[in-house]
């Protein structure tokens, strides 16, 4: 069985980790592993490969930036010839990036079975461009792997199958309880001067913070607060520190005592930081489940979150991007005993083995073989 994995974009990059690791225990799989390129920068792409081990993709796109429908046409473009050439008998999708919907739209017109890890998942929010992937993605699948209950809800009231769907667990905990201990190791702490539990962490980069400049305003003023009683680590993503320049806001920020400015990080810097913080404001949703598991409490700056799972358990504060509301939170997190929750169910490092393991039950089952000429449909459109 040739399955070809589809990676693009930072968080797709820790997902796909273990799972190229758990083929190995089926020697029958053939793992195929496509990077579409849609992140290009060092830090968030070659460097996240080298640290975990990942090895390096068979083919990379290298599709690069672009708006949402030049990307995800870029990538269209880019993967169909590979499909046609590869021939595999599944396509592999994870998360919800433009990468993820537009190689699954590719594979199912080529009549390619798409398989869909982190499934379900739903803010129900549709102004979010990740909502709209995943809600897509998931209408398009054969086969979903859920890391959280509410996962499987949502595919049960979309009409999906039972049988079709799998609650695993988290394939991205996997990589961070793997990788925790070479974490510890990074120098990151003492380089800036930082004390473990005694400063914060914060990310950036959701289109209704980022581009909004009356959102990063209330933001900005958050900071300015929260930096004033313990010193603030900001890992800055490229597109926020572009539109920071544009609506005027850098001077604020740089004016700054307490506040650490830096490029993104690498994955184990910005575990260790993460794992030894006081508390993490976010929009980032791998973020919120990260912070989860190393018990440390999390303010989400969003008004809604995708992985509810993390707010059950008590790990997770939503705050929008309400200046009031974000110090709030920050109060009340700063008042919270660390590690006061339990973690969520099989969000145990076993995530990977479990969705390879049923993958191989559902081809067995499903197809009994793979497709003598490994088919794919040559058709140009309808």
């Amino acid at each position: 069985m040739k399955i070809l994995n589809i990676v693009g974009a930072r968080p797709n990059f820790m997902k796909i980790a273990p799972l190229i690791e758990s083929y190995r225990a089926y020697p029958h799989i053939e793992p195929v592993l496509v990077h579409t390129g849609q992140h290009y920068d060092e830090k968030m792409s070659d460097l996240f490969f080298r640290q975990l081990g990942i090895p390096e993709p068979d083919m990379n796109l290298d599709v690069g930036s672009g708006s949402h429908a030049v990307q995800t046409a870029a990538v269209m473009t880019a993967i169909e010839p590979v499909l046609q050439d590869q021939r595999p008998d599944a396509v592999l999708v994870v998360g919800d990036v433009n990468s993820t919907i537009a190689c699954g739209l590719v594979a199912v017109k080529l009549g390619i079975p798409l398989i869909h890890v982190e499934a379900g998942l739903r803010s129900f929010d549709r102004s979010m461009p990740e909502e709209i992937n995943r809600i897509l993605t998931d209408s398009i699948s054969e086969i979903f792997f859920c890391t959280e209950q509410s996962g499987v809800d949502n595919l049960l009231d979309e009409g999906i199958a039972p049988e079709r769907i799998h609650l695993v667990g988290n394939v991205m905990i996997d990589t961070l309880l793997r990788n925790r201990e070479k974490a510890e190791a990074s120098g990151v702490l003492e380089e800036m001067g930082l004390r473990p539990e005694h400063y914060a962490v914060m990310t950036l980069h959701r289109p209704s913070n980022v581009d909004d400049p009356g959102a990063m305003a209330r933001i900005i003023d958050a900071m300015d607060s929260i930096q004033r009683d313990m010193p603030l680590v900001f890992p800055i993503h490229p597109r926020t520190e572009a539109n920071l320049q544009r609506f005027g806001l850098s001077a604020r920020l740089h004016g700054m005592e307490n506040l650490h400015l830096t490029p993104p990080s690498g994955y184990l810097d910005f575990l260790k930081l993460t794992a030894n913080a006081a508390v993490v404001l976010t929009d980032s949703g791998g973020i919120q489940e990260e912070s989860t598991i190393l018990g440390v409490p999390c303010i989400t700056l969003r008004e809604n979150t995708e992985r509810p799972v993390t707010v059950k358990v008590g790990a997770n504060q939503l705050a929008g991007n309400d200046t009031t509301r974000i110090i709030e939170a920050y109060r009340r997190a700063r008042a919270q005993e660390r590690a006061g929750w339990a973690p969520p169910p099989f969000w145990d490092g076993k995530a990977a083995e479990r969705t390879v393991a049923a993958i191989n039950q559902w081809w067995e089952e499903s197809y009994g073989k793979p497709r003598e000429s490994g088919e794919v449909s040559a058709s140009a459109g309808i």
